[in-house]
Order: structure tokens, then sequence, then C-alpha cells
């Protein structure tokens, strides 16, 4: 056995960071919309944790992971990797809806920051956990803690500015610092990772190749966000032409009563 460095494409590390920061902004967006929405509030806050979970945190990770070249074949057990999918898009969920309930409540905002970055961090881990390499996995406790740390301030953070930040500046701003804070845990994370090689003839169990699905997984990724990204401004621009409309609605009926008031003033003189 001997101890690998493995070495980064900068190229795709920048896309990472890119996605995450595409797939919080879609995110922030769903929730304005979910906001603004009284009959599809949970529909909107699900698009959301998919936008969220799916595209600013799982997508990332795999596009991260393609970036980390581990210098032997390696290829993804499915199921665990789907799997992790689905603990990213639940979490952040569960985190949403039970933020949703009262944003300006401290308490439910730690409860579901907690929640949610240990199951970003247990969907890191997961995935690195699909893996199959001929190479032994292991982590340096320190790194591995700061990671835990970095996605439960990531988590809570992003919790909080998906619902109290307004404009379209401050949603974009919000976007880069989840952005940063999603890629911070990623990455320290995979500096906590330690791999030492293995026999290179030794059996490597059958899965996906990287390229195949990180392929796969950018195209669909980016084809959902842009979609999720549409419908989300469609419900804000139709909010806002309703909340013009029933402002001009307020003011001609304000001026009709002003006219009337006239009217009945000049009658009796």
């Amino acid at each position: 056995m001997h101890h690998l460095e493995p070495s980064y494409n900068f190229f795709l590390v920048a896309l990472s960071f890119c996605v995450s920061v595409f797939g919080s902004y879609t995110g922030i967006l769903l929730v304005k919309a979910a906001q603004s929405s009284i009959t599809n509030k949970a529909a909107w806050i699900m698009a959301a944790a998919v936008a969220l979970g799916g595209g600013a945190i799982w997508t990332m990770h795999f596009i991260g992971m393609l970036a980390y070249d581990m210098g032997m074949p390696v290829n993804y057990d499915p199921i665990i990797t789907f799997a992790s999918l689905a603990i990213a898009v639940i979490v952040v969920g569960a985190g949403l809806f039970f933020v949703g309930g009262n944003k300006n409540s401290i308490a439910r905002l730690l409860i579901a920051g907690v929640i949610t970055g240990l199951g970003v961090a247990s969907m890191h881990y997961s995935g690195m956990y699909a893996m199959n390499m001929a190479a032994n996995m292991t982590y340096n406790p320190a790194l591995f803690a700061l990671s835990i740390v970095i996605a439960l301030v990531a988590a809570t953070a992003a919790l909080w500015l998906a619902f109290n930040l307004e404009g379209n500046t401050k949603m974009l701003f919000a976007a880069v610092v989840m952005g940063v804070a999603v890629c911070g845990m990623h990455y320290v994370g995979m500096a906590a990772m330690n791999m030492d090689s293995m026999d290179h003839t030794a059996h490597i169990e059958e899965g996906i190749k990287p390229l195949t699905l990180g392929l796969f997984i950018f195209c669909f990724s980016m084809l959902l966000l842009v979609l999720c990204l549409i419908v989300g401004m469609a419900q804000l621009s139709r909010k806002m032409y309703e909340a013009m409309e029933a402002e001009d609605e307020a003011e001609a009926s304000s001026h009709s009563e002003q006219f009337g008031r006239l009217d009945l003033s000049a009658q009796k003189n």
C-alpha cells in the first residue's frame, strides 16, 4: 500500500461552484414563489428543495468529484449514489417546511439548520462511500469535524437567506454565499479524506463510470434548474402584475369616491 496524492481539475472545480450558485439562486426564487402563493405553497417548497438539494448541493458534489483525479479507475454504486440524492432533497425540504412555518422563529431556524446540515453532510459522505476503487479510504478527524461544522453553519445561513432577503441583487448575493458555503463543506470534506492504494489487480465492483454519471447529472440538473427558474419567475411576475392591478383598482376606486363627494357637494351648493 502507498498513500495517494490526488489532483484537481480546476475548470471542473469552478464549474461546480457555478452550478451551486445557479441552484441556490433558483431555490431562493422558488421559496419566494412559495411565499407569494396561497394554494400551492407545498409544491413550491418541494420544487425549491429539488433545486437546492438536488442542484446546488448534490450536483455540485458530483461535479466536484469529477474534478478530483485519483489516478486510478473509479466507478460509482448507482443505488448509494441516487440514495444520496434522496437524502439531499428530503433534508433540505424538511428544513424549508419547518422554517416556513414561522420564518421569524430563531428556534425553528436553528433546529432546521442542524437537521439540514447533518443531512447535507450525510449526503456528502454517502456519496463518497458510493465510490468503488482499489484503495482504502480514511478520514482526518479534525478536517472531518470541520466539514460537519461548515455544513451546519451553511445550512442555517442558507435557510435564513432563502426566507429573509428580498430583491434580485440580494438574492444573487445570497446565492453566491450559499455556493461558497456548499463548496467549502465539500472541499474540506475532500481534504479530510486519505487514500491508500491497494493491489491494482484487485477486483472492483461494477458501477457507473464517472464521466457517464457526470454528464447525465449535469445535463439533467441544468435542464431541471432552468425549467424551475422559468416557472418561478413566471409565478413572481404574475403576482407582481396582480398586485399592480389591485393597486390600480384601489386607486381608481379612491378617485371615484372623491369625485362622488365632489358631485354631492356641488349638488348641495
